[in-house]
Parts: structure tokens; C-alpha cells; sequence
């Protein structure tokens, strides 16, 4: 099979489009036809610098496509059914072997290049508000990134869960448009200091809930922007600067830092956080949540799908099409 590949890691230009062994079903796995990878935020820091299950090596850890297998102890997927998966890593290719029980079935009415987009930004930004952040109606929260997948999504979840949503973004185009998926201001941080502008539209209380997919210093400057008693959850590191939180800073305010992290969460937490995503799924299909993609690549051009997410231009998610 093909599939995009890296010896090393890099930046995309170290991805080549190779053929490549095909992949074994195990017992407990499902052999997947890709027909949809969605390049997600992990997948440039594992290029970047984790170290790779094999040389060469297939990075990703979220596709979709159609079950062609099934493993002798896989009794609730069958071949012909669609899914999405989470892996380790390999989505990047035109088949895969995933765990079954790390496989959602995909609504009948939902597009597959949709469903690609939905467990790992969705499932985050849920588990983000909800279980992490405790957000209640009535509520504040300020998200980071709101034009990323993740930022849309949990602009949507906290919009229709009653909450008052302030978001961060680079431009004032993609923050205009940021206003029919929820958001009540948008914060152009190029152009304005977000913690000085959280001050102003809250009229100095600041927010009840931070989601935080940057770190660094902005991590730091959101405990500023923090109500009494407010939440930062840190989901990511995308900003790649190196400033650290002191927890000293959190004191006066009798505020908290929680980490959320995905595939700890589906570890740990199986049965609730796959019966989520599941939900999620379903409620996309309805049209009462909407997944942005904002272009498709052939896998071939993986390196250019890289570059262009790098390029903080994204509006929602990248696709790639085996």
C-alpha cells in the first residue's frame, strides 16, 4: 500500500510517499480502508520530535473509512461497516489496523470526511468544558485558537450549553466568522493584549473557565484574566515557547490548572469517553453541531497539508484523502 512516510524527525518536508508493508489485523483489531485522515494538532509534534514506533515510519492518529476485516475476537464490527479510529499512529496510509473498541460507527446521514474530524477535537473540547472545566450555564469562558478545530468546537458545546463565550484569533476575518458558530466577542490577540481586553468585556471580573491549547506565556497571562475561584485547562502546546506557570500565581485567586489529555482520557475512561464521542457524533449527523474542514490534500501532498496547518491560516481542519 502507499502511504506517507518520515525517516527522521522534521519539518513536512521530511515526509515521502512511499509503498510501504501492508498492515496485520490482530485478534482484537479491524482492518480499515482509509478514505479520510484528519491531520490533527498531535500529529505535527510527533513529526516535529516524538520518537517513531518504526522506521519508516506513518504518522496519525485519526481516519475514517470502511472495516474490510475484522479480528476473531471482534464481535461488534463487521467488514463493510464505516468508522472512524483513534491509533497510536498510521493514518497517514491507505489501510490501517486499529483497536475495534477505539472505533466509533459513523451515522448513516454523516459525510465520512466529516466524521474523520470529530472524536479527538470534539471528545477534547467536551471533556475541556465540561468534566475538566465544570462549565454551568451563566458561565464565562474564554477559548483559545477559536478558528482550530478544537476552538470551534468548543465554541459550539459552550454556546449551547448556555455559557457567555469570549475567543482569541490572529485576525479580525476569522474572528467575524467565529460569530455564527456561538462566540458572543472575539479578542484579536496580534492587535489587542487579550488579558487587558478579558478585563474590559468582563468588566473587570475576568472568566470563569480558560481552554488553552497554546501554553507557554500565554498560559502564564491567563491566570490574569481569571475570575475568583476560575479554571485554566491546558490542552496543548502550540505556541512552543518555554515560559512556565508558577503556582504561586494561582493563590490570591483561589484559581486552578487542569491538563486534559485525550487518549488518557479514552484509556482510563473508556466506556464514558467512547459513549461521548459516540453522542457527539450522532449529534453532528443532526446538523446541531458543525464540523468546519477547511481544505482537503491527496495524501500524496501530506507535506504541503502539514505546511498549511503550520501556517495558522486554518479555519476548522485539514483533511487528507488517500
Amino acid at each position: 500500500m502507499k502511504a506517507a512516510v518520515y525517516y527522521e524527525n522534521g519539518p513536512p518536508d521530511v515526509f515521502r510517499y512511499e509503498t510501504v508493508d501492508e498492515p496485520t489485523c490482530g485478534p482484537d483489531d479491524v482492518l480499515i480502508e482509509i478514505q479520510a485522515i484528519s491531520v490533527e494538532g498531535g500529529d505535527l509534534i510527533n513529526r516535529e520530535m516524538r520518537p517513531l514506533a518504526r522506521v519508516p515510519h506513518i504518522v496519525g492518529y485519526q481516519c475514517a473509512g470502511i472495516v474490510k476485516a475484522a479480528g476473531r475476537n471482534v464481535r461488534d464490527r463487521q467488514p463493510g461497516d464505516r468508522v472512524v479510529a483513534v491509533l497510536s499512529w498510521g493514518s497517514h496510509a491507505q489501510r490501517v489496523a486499529a483497536p475495534a473498541v477505539d472505533t466509533w460507527l459513523i451515522p448513516e446521514t454523516l459525510d465520512i470526511a466529516v466524521a474523520a474530524a470529530v472524536p479527538v477535537a470534539w471528545g477534547t473540547a467536551h471533556e475541556c468544558l465540561f468534566d475538566a472545566g465544570n462549565l454551568k450555564s451563566g458561565q464565562s469562558v474564554l477559548i483559545h485558537a477559536g478558528a482550530g478545530a478544537l476552538g470551534l468546537a468548543a465554541i459550539q458545546l459552550a454556546h449551547r450549553a448556555g455559557a457567555t463565550v469570549y475567543t482569541t484569533a490572529s485576525d479580525d476575518a476569522r474572528l467575524a466568522r467565529l460569530r455564527i458558530y456561538g462566540m458572543t466577542a472575539g479578542i484579536n490577540y496580534v492587535k489587542s493584549d487579550f488579558v487587558a481586553e478579558v478585563a474590559r468585556l468582563t468588566g473587570g471580573r475576568g472568566v470563569d473557565l480558560i481552554v488553552d491549547s497554546i501554553a507557554g506565556s500565554t498560559l502564564v497571562r491567563g491566570v490574569q484574566a481569571l475570575a475568583y475561584k476560575g479554571r485554566i485547562v491546558t490542552v496543548g502546546v502550540s505556541g512552543r515557547d518555554q515560559d512556565k506557570l508558577d503556582p504561586v500565581s494561582l493563590w490570591r485567586g483561589n484559581q486552578s490548572v487542569h491538563g486534559v489529555f485525550f487518549p488518557s482520557l479514552l484509556d482510563k475512561e473508556h466506556a464514558r469517553v467512547h459513549a461521548s464521542v459516540q453522542s457527539l457524533l450522532e449529534r453532528v449527523a443532526t446538523g446541531e453541531l458543525k464540523v468546519v474542514i477547511d481544505k482537503t490534500f491527496p495524501l500524496q501532498e501530506a507535506q504541503a497539508a502539514h505546511s498549511y496547518v503550520m501556517s495558522r491560516q486554518v479555519f476548522g481542519r485539514v483533511i487528507l484523502r488517500p
